[in-house]
């Protein structure tokens, strides 16, 4: 966690000490109203979540991230990808441009003041058009290629965020103007400073470098070689593994490790399951091997592990979606 490639944001007292401007208080009302209670609540429009959460973690929650934005506006979280940790608190937001394995904690919440987030999934056939629309001559080259980063929202998000959650609370007029917020949106990231980045995944490494996620997302339980994801990728081995860890922080290997662990942990927590045949659901052909990965990922062996989380009541340690 303390690679130089580690965001630093502001945090703890310096966040509670900053004072909210109108329209971050605003979307903090509206996502009260859409998340009555501890959660992640989808909304009536498609791809706009509010989630609230009224204590800090007492546990990582790992779990796979879908291309989204979501912007704090109350408390703060960290979320780990890799060996990379990013901090953000209210008004900032974090970018996630492909499907990543993470790890987060909420750090700052309380009952009196809970964690509110808005979270945007990403329609990736809109944002590429969206793209063409704001780069008609190309995307600029930019050195950092990575699929997550967080950025000061700003004023003019925040409050298209605002509107957006409003007009959740009406179904007929969402119908009708939530696809201008949308595009609002996107297109106000887009032109932002971190616009060129995020349009990067318009561009021909990316799109393979997703197909490349998105296989091993759809088969992590599989065996993975590296010569079939490269020709999948149309790229040398070499410069898969190059472009792969550039966006993802990891190898594909341990892109796929990261997906069968939390896999597993999610079947022993949720269905009862014991550690010899999670290892086998996942894809772990060594007991042993899968014991000493788990322990290394997640602090301690399968068995201990899940003795520890059931005691402590922590059955939300894992989200695995597809």
């Amino acid at each position: 966690m303390n690679s130089p490639d580690h965001i630093t944001i502001l945090a703890g007292a310096q966040a509670a000490s900053r004072p909210a401007s109108p329209a971050l208080a605003r979307l903090a009302r509206l996502l009260t109203a859409h998340a009555p209670q501890d959660g992640s609540f989808e909304t009536c429009i498609p791809g706009v979540h509010a989630i609230r959460a009224s204590n800090t973690s007492a546990e990582l929650v790992h779990g796979l991230h879908r291309p989204a934005l979501c912007i704090v506006a109350q408390g703060a979280k960290t979320v780990m990808l890799g060996d990379e940790s990013y901090d953000y608190d209210p008004s900032r937001m974090m970018i996630f441009s492909l499907d990543l394995p993470i790890a987060a904690m909420i750090r700052q919440a309380s009952v009196a003041a809970p964690y509110l987030s808005f979270r945007l999934d990403f329609d990736q056939q809109r944002l590429a058009e969206l793209i063409l629309k704001v780069y008609p001559e190309g995307v600029p080259a930019v050195a950092d290629r990575r699929a997550v980063y967080v950025a000061e929202a700003g004023e003019p998000i925040v409050d298209a965020a605002a509107r957006l959650m409003a007009l959740a609370g009406q179904p007929e007029d969402a119908a009708l103007l939530a696809p201008l917020a949308l595009d609002e949106i996107v297109l106000r990231l887009l032109r932002g400073p971190f616009g060129a980045r995020l349009a990067q995944l318009g561009h021909v490494e990316s799109h393979r470098i997703g197909r490349v996620v998105d296989w091993i997302r759809r088969h992590y339980d599989q065996p993975i070689r590296i010569d079939e994801m490269a020709e999948l990728a149309h790229m040398s081995p070499s410069s898969l593994h190059e472009h792969f860890k550039s966006l993802t922080s990891m190898s594909p290997l341990q892109f796929q490790k990261t997906l069968r662990l939390q896999e597993a942990r999610r079947l022993m927590l949720s269905t009862g399951m014991d550690a010899g045949l999670a290892c086998q659901r996942v894809g772990y052909a060594s007991p042993s091997q899968f014991s000493r990965e788990y322990a290394r990922h997640f602090g301690s062996a399968p068995t201990r592990d899940m003795l520890r989380l059931r005691n402590a009541g922590l059955s939300n340690a894992v989200s695995f979606t597809q």
